[in-house]
C-alpha cells in the first residue's frame, strides 16, 4: 500500500489470537482487517496452552514408566529423544500457524497486516509493516487482542547473560543437564513439572513462602509439599548475581539470597505476564487503562472510545484462553448487534495448572470467603479414600468443596491425577445454580471412577458426618 493512502475498513482488529474468530459470516461482502506483528494464532497456539500441554504429556508417559514398579510393572526409561518431542509439537503447530497467516492474507474480505499497529485517533491506526514499510488503516470499529507477553526482571535484563521465557524455551535444540527457574506460578511449576520428568535436575527460586500462592491456601500448601520431593525448590529466595557459565554455551551462574550457588544451568524466566500495550499509544485515542496496564473495558467488551472494545489478556484480569474466547464470541456478537449487546458471565472462571500433582480450581478459596465474611462449610476429600484412588495407590491428591449453609456451591478445589477432568461437574453445577446435594445425588457417578472424589466431597459439604 501507499504510505501516503489510508485503507478504510469496516472492522479491524488488531492481534490474531482469539481476535481471530471475530470474522464470523457477519463480515461476509465487508472489509476486514487483521493486524499481527507475529506468528499467527496467538499466545494459546504458539508459545502457550497448546505447546506446553504438548510437552506435559511425554513428561507424564516418562514419569509413569519411572513409576511402574509400584504397581507390579518393571520398567524403565532407556532415554528421551527431545527434538523428536520438539518437532512433533511444532511440526503440528507451525503449519496451523502459517495456514491461519496465509488463509488471512487470501481472504476475499480479509486483508493481513503483517506488523505492528499504534492508535493515531480513536479509529486510526498506523502499522508499521514488518517489511520495513507503513500502513494507515481507519476503521469504523476496532477491536484490541494483543494479548500478553513475558515479563523479565530487572536482575536478568541488566545482568546480559543468555535466558529463555516461555516464548522460546520449547525451541531448544537439546535438554541442558540443568534448570534454574526464576518463578512459583503456573507457568514455573508446569515446566518444573515438563523438565524434571524428562530427566533435568531443576532448581526453582520463588520470592514467596509458597508456590502457586494464589490458589487455595490448603492446594498451595501441599502442592508445595509435594514439589519439594521433586525439584530443588528455593521458597522466599531472590536471584543476587547472575554471569554466564563455563559449563556450556547458554548456560548461567547464579548466586541466590540464600548463600548458594547454581551453576551450568538454563535460565527460565517465569515471573508472570503482562498486557502487550506499549507499543499501541492508546492515549492518542483517549482509551482508559487500569493501573496495572490493562485496557478498561465494560461487561460487553466496550472501551472508553465509541466503536473500540477489547478482549482477552490485554484488557481481562483472568489470562485464561478458554476466557478469551468466550468474550470474543461476546464481542463478535456484539460488534453486529449494537441494540442487543451480550455480556461478559465470569462468575466462575475455572482454571487448571498442567504440573505433577495437575491442579484445578472453580469459584472461591477459602481465604477469599474468610476476607469477605461468608459463611461456609468445607469438606476435603483424599484421593486416597474412593476406588480408583487405591488403584493408583494415590497418596497427594483431594478434592476441597466450600458451599454456603444452604447447600449453593462457593468453591471446588482439586489436586490430583486429571484434577481438569474431576473439576467439570463442578464448573457445570455452580453456572446452574445447583446446590452440593443436587449435583450430588441429581445422577448417577460412574463406579469406580475418579469423580467419586468429588462426588463424596459434596455429600460430605451437605453432611459432615458423611
Amino acid at each position: 500500500m501507499d504510505a501516503g493512502t489510508t485503507d478504510h475498513v469496516d472492522l479491524a482488529v488488531i492481534g490474531s489470537g482469539s481476535g481471530n474468530s471475530l470474522v464470523t459470516p457477519d463480515w461476509e461482502g465487508k472489509r476486514v482487517a487483521i493486524i499481527e506483528s507475529g506468528a499467527f494464532g496467538g499466545t494459546c497456539l504458539n508459545v502457550g496452552c497448546i505447546p506446553t500441554k504438548m510437552f506435559v504429556y511425554p513428561a507424564e508417559v516418562a514419569a509413569a514408566v519411572r513409576e511402574a514398579s509400584r504397581y507390579g510393572v518393571d520398567a524403565h526409561v532407556d532415554g528421551v529423544r527431545w527434538r523428536d518431542i520438539r518437532d512433533r509439537v511444532f511440526g503440528r503447530i507451525d503449519p496451523i500457524s502459517e495456514g491461519g497467516k496465509r488463509y488471512r492474507l487470501e481472504g476475499e474480505n480479509t486483508t493481513a497486516y503483517l506488523g505492528r499497529a499504534r492508535f493515531t485517533g480513536e479509529r486510526t491506526l498506523e502499522v508499521a509493516l514488518n517489511d520495513g514499510g507503513t500502513a494507515r488503516v481507519e476503521a469504523d470499529q476496532i477491536v484490541v487482542a494483543t494479548g500478553s507477553h513475558a515479563v523479565v526482571p530487572d536482575v536478568v535484563r541488566e545482568s546480559g547473560v543468555p535466558f529463555h521465557t516461555s516464548d522460546t524455551v520449547m525451541r531448544i535444540d537439546d535438554l541442558p543437564p540443568r534448570v534454574l527457574i526464576i518463578g512459583g506460578g503456573y507457568i514455573a511449576t508446569e515446566f518444573a513439572h515438563v523438565f524434571a520428568d524428562l530427566g533435568v535436575e531443576v532448581t526453582l527460586v520463588a520470592r514467596g513462602p509458597r508456590l502457586l500462592r494464589h490458589l487455595d491456601g490448603d492446594v498451595a500448601r501441599r502442592f508445595t509439599e509435594a514439589a519439594r520431593t521433586q525439584w530443588d525448590v528455593r521458597l522466599e529466595t531472590r536471584v543476587e548475581e547472575l554471569t554466564p557459565s563455563e559449563a556450556g554455551e547458554g548456560l548461567v551462574d547464579a548466586r541466590l539470597s540464600d548463600s548458594t550457588r547454581v551453576e551450568g544451568a538454563l535460565l527460565l524466566v517465569c515471573t508472570g505476564r503482562a498486557p502487550s500495550v506499549a507499543d499501541l499509544d492508546l492515549p492518542a485515542a483517549g482509551i482508559a487503562q487500569h493501573d496495572d496496564s490493562r485496557i478498561v473495558v465494560d461487561e460487553h467488551g466496550r472501551t472508553s472510545v465509541p466503536g473500540v472494545w477489547a478482549l482477552g489478556d490485554v484488557s481481562s484480569e483472568h489470562q485464561l484462553k478458554h476466557v478469551a474466547n468466550h468474550e470474543a464470541r461476546v464481542v463478535a456478537h456484539n460488534l453486529v448487534h449494537g441494540d442487543d449487546l451480550r455480556s461478559f458471565d465470569e462468575r466462575f472462571v475455572p482454571a487448571a495448572v498442567f504440573t505433577r500433582p495437575q491442579i484445578a480450581a472453580v469459584g472461591a478459596t477459602q481465604e477469599e470467603l474468610d476476607e469477605a465474611g461468608t459463611e461456609y462449610r468445607v469438606k476435603v476429600q483424599e484421593y486416597a479414600d474412593v476406588a480408583y484412588g487405591w488403584a493408583m495407590e494415590d497418596t497427594v491428591g483431594f478434592c476441597k468443596v466450600l458451599a454456603a449453609p444452604d447447600g449453593r456451591l462457593l468453591g471446588v478445589h482439586v489436586m490430583g491425577h486429571e484434577a481438569s477432568i474431576v473439576v467439570q461437574p463442578a464448573i457445570l453445577a455452580l453456572n446452574l445454580g445447583l446446590t452440593a446435594a443436587e449435583t450430588a445425588r441429581g445422577q448417577m457417578w460412574i463406579h469406580p471412577a475418579l469423580p467419586e472424589v468429588l462426588e463424596n466431597a459434596l455429600l460430605g459439604v451437605v453432611d459432615p458426618e458423611n
